[in-house]
């Protein structure tokens, strides 16, 4: 009994252990613009409101922010200009 609960739980570490290793998502490029120069321009933009959420893929930053009469706004960035794609 002893042997199956630690065999159990050397399985349950593994498997465990994977599952923080599965992080393949890429990383922005060395001469990238710093995200919070990318924040201030979206700040600057007429009606701007609040940021909601900032997503990073392989297509560069997707900022989705909100526009003073309630506009939902989704701008992606190029991460080495900092400019809207």
């Amino acid at each position: 009994m002893r042997n199956l609960v630690l065999a159990t739980g050397v399985v349950v570490l593994l498997a465990g252990s994977t599952a923080f290793a599965a992080d393949d998502s890429p990383l922005p490029p060395t001469n990238a613009q710093k995200l919070s120069a990318i924040i201030a321009k979206v700040e600057q933009r007429d009606g701007f409101r609040y940021v909601k959420e900032v997503d990073w893929d392989k297509d560069g930053y997707t900022v989705t922010y909100y526009t003073a009469d309630k506009a939902k706004v989704e701008i992606t960035f190029d991460p080495v200009t900092a400019e809207p794609k």
